[in-house]
């Protein structure tokens, strides 16, 4: 088992220990992460909302609302990039942040994150969980050397989402959220976010989620990347979270390297692979080509949905590239949308596998979503969607991102089989998903 992250409610109480240091000592309430003359209206605030974050992070880039095709050059920061030797470590508190979505007291806001059950969209709170990470990591940069009055020069990009689990609470559309998080891991450039989502029921707040973000940092131009500042544990319980980050990195290269899509599947999954093809073919063998659908099944290449997703300036983060939350949050509702038609039944989203982002997408950008049923178990639907990025002109297409999801439905679901090998791999591939998921846990999963 990999060591357990740091416990939101625990990390609120380091954050509060050090406001009533901070009140003792009659300190300024500054932060110095982005440029010294800054002040945070929302740091160590524990009931800021999202959108003072969002407006406090565009202050510390040095940026303006209003888009402009032609945005705004950040080269004359590359020369305040510091070397890694000049960044002092930063603990976990350092980084530690909440935030509310204030559901309760604004319709206008309920209008935007609320479904017609009346339940928050969950899409929408995924993207505030990746804008949340980025804002941890504003908090982790500090900067010594950095001029007064200079910007952040760096660029914070999401390079995946480790996995999400959701518990049983069911999010109301109408109550407050409340964000919270902070670094949990640094590489040389790479930080790591721990973030937890929670709504308040019956006086206490409880879990909906928690995610693991893996944050790259880049130079303020977003053509390279930029050091951060090393962590140093507090006590023994960081250590043990310290040392789970580098464990992380080290599964998921393992995984990487083992994907069913670089090497063969191993020989339990060529026998699933025959037996498949043995119950989809004729018992008389009438022609090679044909293949024969069992009953209460049904084909992968029956199974998927598609939409194609114009995007818009309104749809890019602060560096002029659609916004990573934007593109989880169609994936997810599209996902969703697949998982229903399927199941002929309104499903339960359970787990988010890893979501990788393998390439910026431009705001003029088309961008086709397909979420294909590639594995079921029992009442389980695994859902693959792929990002596409078309281009109109050339009818280019280029893969951005791969999302991998696990919902369950009330009862059992027609089984979906692969026709082609192709199909078959993402078959496997889904299987194996499913099976680290962990949402079936039982010794009967071959």
């Amino acid at each position: 088992m990999l060591p357990a992250l740091l416990g939101a409610r625990k990390c609120r109480g380091f954050l509060m220990a050090r406001n009533l240091l901070l009140l003792a000592s009659k300190k300024s309430r500054r932060y110095y992460s982005s440029s010294n003359d800054i002040k945070k209206t929302s740091v160590d605030n524990p009931n800021c909302t999202m959108a003072e974050i969002k407006e406090d992070m565009m202050k510390s880039l040095g940026l303006e609302p209003g888009y402009t095709r032609e945005p705004k050059c950040r080269e004359e920061l590359l020369q305040y990039q510091p070397k890694i030797e000049e960044l002092p470590a930063r603990s976990m508190q350092d980084s530690f942040s909440s935030a509310i979505i204030p559901l309760s007291k604004n319709p206008m806001l309920q209008d935007k994150y609320i479904n017609f059950r009346g339940f928050v969209r969950l899409g929408r709170l995924l993207e505030d969980m990746d804008y949340f990470a980025a804002w941890c990591c504003h908090r982790h940069l500090k900067l010594p050397n950095l001029p007064k009055g200079v910007p952040l020069p760096y660029t914070i990009v999401t390079i995946l989402v480790d996995r999400i689990d959701f518990t049983d609470v069911t999010a109301s559309g109408t109550q407050d959220i409340r964000l919270s998080g902070h670094v949990s891991w640094v590489g040389t450039s790479s930080m790591e976010v721990v973030v937890w989502l929670e709504q308040k029921v019956d006086e206490k707040y409880k879990k909906i989620t928690r995610a693991l973000f893996l944050m790259a940092a880049r130079n303020a131009t977003n053509t390279g990347s930029a050091p951060v500042n090393p962590i140093q544990a507090a006590n023994e319980e960081e250590k043990q979270i310290l040392a789970g980050g580098a464990e992380r990195k080290k599964h998921r290269q393992i995984l990487s390297a083992q994907s069913v899509f670089k090497v063969e599947p191993n020989a339990q999954e060529q026998s699933l692979i025959y037996e498949i093809y043995k119950r989809t073919s004729p018992t008389e063998h009438a022609g090679p080509l044909k293949r024969l659908l069992p009953p209460n099944c049904c084909w992968m290449q029956d199974s998927f949905q598609m939409s194609t997703i114009p995007s818009f300036p309104e749809h890019r983060n602060h560096h002029n590239t659609v916004f990573g939350g934007f593109l989880m949050r169609s994936a997810l509702e599209i996902s969703w949308a697949a998982a229903f038609l399927y199941c002929k039944t309104r499903p339960k989203l359970e787990h988010i596998s890893d979501i990788s982002f393998e390439k910026p997408v431009t705001v003029n950008s088309f961008i086709k979503m397909t979420a294909y049923v590639v594995y079921t178990k029992l009442n389980y639907v695994q859902i693959m969607t792929v990002a596409d990025v078309l281009d109109p002109y050339s009818g280019n297409r280029v893969t951005a991102n791969a999302f991998h999801y696990t919902f369950s439905a009330p009862d059992t679901v027609t089984e979906v089989l692969p026709r082609s090998y192709h199909e078959t791999m993402w078959y496997i591939h889904g299987r194996r998903k499913f099976n680290a998921s962990n949402v079936y846990k039982s010794e009967t999963i071959s």
